[in-house]
């Protein structure tokens, strides 16, 4: 309905036939709009909601081009403010994501108990939170001001935990009236997993652990050990992983030894972490590396070396001890619970290698996992969370489905943008004047072996492109895999690619029973479609198992013949969909290449002068934006440069309520 209203004044300058005045009274007193903030640690966002609609949300990366951007996100409320015709006095109230003053108590209490460890840390740490994130009210209104002017008298602002804001964030748009909740992170202020109830507008907290001992903090250890950086690599172990040799001692003397000298797994899922193996606590690196390498008997990869059989098999061995943690975690929940249902947020809920596992034991009936599951996704989370608990609002009736709109929630251009980016960089295009003709000609390159960015409507928001910004490409091409790599994204070649495929025959390409319309489920390739793989495969070096042809759609069939699958369903994506139906007509298959839209190191391309900078600047074939055909072949020469005790789960602190939104 505040989807409907923000149109219809924002196209027709009316609302069902009121002139504007009516309208913005209208507006004003019977839409409850509330803004989401995440800021200051990383992949800061904002999000509106209106009436507990989602309206918009970005995060502030797409528009700095700063990777993993911690700023204020001036830019992303902006935008959210831009789009809906608001201005900050009519807002109702604005949502910080976390409580700073219970995480600046976590800080102390850590720093007292690591004490005399840690006091580098502690005096570059301490004078930071002392000037800035002590003083987080006046700050966050100080950083308001410099987007608007606005009565710093009538805003109230409210500061929900970092977990609740996840849980929301999962919760509140999934389709469920019901539902078991368990987020998994790094670390927020104290807790770094909960268990949670939710149930019409309340969320219950039935459990939490608590730092030090941490699941998103032991994966980021590994990352860190692996040569891979954290707080941005873990996807990237998570690739890594499958090329270990699944059936080899080593593997097992790796899980064998990470259980029982640095970590120790409780039968609900909660861990132990033993700190005498890490430094995140009270230093300033994740791991005792001298420790890890008399351990594991190699010392920690740097970033530049060429991964061995060691570092894969390591891998391996930790990501199968997160998925048991998960699968753990996950029967914890239903115990509590009862519930037939599930929702996951948080960083760890961004390993599909894990969530597709999870999915299979058929523990719940139905997963719903909230696609911006990190930090970026805390904006969207808060904003609920005071909508539904701060302020007692009942839900919206969903209708079975999800209330993310395919995460389709950022800017969006109209053809004169396009325009005019093409006039200001003099660039060279073939304008189509039915999108079908368009879909026809762009699915011919695609199947003839060209890649091509994609860019349409409103930007994804959270890690994944979900067809409108992205790179597309053939997956039926045994070199579109290498090509992608290292010719247009410029990353490690191990890196595999996502499927994109029409939700109705996804079936006939995996061994799948439910949707993944956010990419965040990793499934099989179908048995009847994959090749013999070479006697002592599993036992070759790295790169001599990169490019063996797996499956009769090789460039999305990762080493363990397994993909990590995005369903397209018309009704949320009907473009991208009629796209991938155009290449089906053509070639029989109705699954592509699917990556997002920007190179090694930088965020996903935001507006057209984005998408025509990452085109010129890398090896692409073709661009497409809206309406436009851009071939590489025609454009004029680029001239920019390329470039502890047992830590078991520990009571809740109950139902929700008004009062847990206050700073401290």
């Amino acid at each position: 309905m505040a989807n409907i209203i923000i149109y219809e004044i924002r196209h027709t300058g009316k609302l069902f036939g009121l002139d504007r005045r009516a309208y913005y009274y209208f507006y004003r007193f019977y839409i409850m709009k509330i803004l989401g903030i995440s800021a200051f640690y990383h992949d800061s966002a904002a999000a509106l909601i209106c009436s507990g609609e989602i309206i918009a949300a970005a995060q502030e990366e797409r528009f700095t081009r700063k990777k993993h951007d911690a700023g204020f996100p001036a830019n992303s409320i902006r935008f959210c403010l831009d789009y809906s015709g608001l201005s900050m006095d009519n807002l109702d109230a604005i949502v910080f994501y976390d409580k700073p003053l219970l995480k600046f108590e976590r800080l102390l209490e850590t720093y007292y108990g690591f004490a005399p460890q840690g006091l580098r840390s502690f005096l570059t740490a301490i004078p930071v939170w002392l000037k800035e994130k002590m003083l987080i009210k006046s700050l966050i209104k100080e950083e308001l001001a410099e987007i608007e002017r606005y009565d710093k008298r009538k805003i109230k602002l409210l500061f929900p935990e970092h977990h609740l804001s996840h849980a929301a964030s999962a919760f509140y748009p999934s389709p469920f009236e019901e539902s078991a909740i368990l987020t998994i992170d790094g670390v927020g202020e104290w807790a770094t997993a909960s268990i949670c109830h939710g149930k019409s507008n309340g969320i219950k907290i039935l459990r939490e652990l608590h730092f030090p001992h941490s699941l998103g903090l032991l994966y980021s250890a590994f990352t860190y050990y692996l040569g891979f950086r954290v707080n941005s690599g873990e996807y990237k172990l998570m690739g890594l992983a499958p090329y270990g040799n699944p059936g080899s001692v080593q593997v097992e003397d790796f899980v064998a030894k990470i259980k029982n000298h640095i970590i120790r797994i409780q039968n609900d899922g909660s861990l132990w972490m033993n700190q005498q193996y890490f430094d995140y606590a009270a230093g300033l690196r994740m791991a005792d590396e001298r420790k890890w390498e008399k351990l594991f008997g190699f010392k920690r990869r740097k970033p530049e070396d060429e991964l061995q059989l060691h570092h894969c098999n390591l891998g391996l061995a930790i990501q199968r001890i997160t998925e048991e943690c998960v699968t753990r975690m996950a029967h914890e929940a239903k115990r509590l619970t009862g519930s037939d249902h599930l929702c996951l947020a948080g960083g760890v809920a961004l390993n599909c290698v894990a969530n597709g596992k999870l999915q299979r034991e058929k523990i719940f009936r139905d997963i719903f996992i909230q696609p911006a599951a990190g930090d970026a996704g805390g904006a969207v989370g808060s904003a609920l969370a005071a909508y539904h608990i701060y302020f007692n609002k009942p839900r919206i009736g969903s209708g079975g489905k999800d209330m993310m709109k395919g995460a389709y929630l950022g800017p969006e251009f109209e053809t004169g943008d396009m325009v005019r980016m093409a006039r200001k960089f003099s660039g060279v295009y073939t304008e189509y004047n039915r999108f079908e003709d368009l879909a026809s000609g762009a699915a011919r390159l695609i199947s003839g072996g060209a890649s091509v960015g994609w860019f349409q409507g409103r930007m994804e928001f959270g890690p994944r492109a979900l067809g409108n910004r992205s790179i597309l490409g053939d997956a039926r091409n045994p070199e579109m895999q290498k090509k992608l790599n290292l010719k247009i994204k410029y990353r490690e070649s191990f890196r595999p690619f996502a499927p994109a495929v029409l939700y109705e025959d996804s079936g006939n390409y995996f061994d799948m029973e439910s949707p993944s319309p956010y990419m965040l489920l990793v499934y099989d390739v179908l048995t009847g479609r994959r090749k013999e793989l070479p006697p002592g495969f599993n036992k070759l070096p790295v790169r001599e198992k990169l490019y063996f042809q797996r499956s009769d759609i090789p460039s999305v069939t990762h080493i363990d013949f397994s993909a990590r699958i995005q369903t397209v369903h018309r009704e949320t994506n009907e473009k991208f969909w009629i796209l991938i139906n155009e290449f089906k007509k053509l070639t029989g298959y109705s699954v592509i290449v699917n990556t997002s839209f920007n190179v090694r190191g930088e965020p996903i391309v935001c507006t057209p002068e984005d998408a025509y900078r990452c085109f010129m600047r890398t090896e692409l074939d073709y661009l497409v934006t809206g309406n436009f055909l851009f071939d590489k072949k025609i454009q004029p020469q680029w001239k920019e440069s390329k470039k502890c005790l047992p830590a078991l789960y520990q009571n809740g602190t109950g139902q929700a309520g008004k009062e847990d939104f206050v700073l401290d």
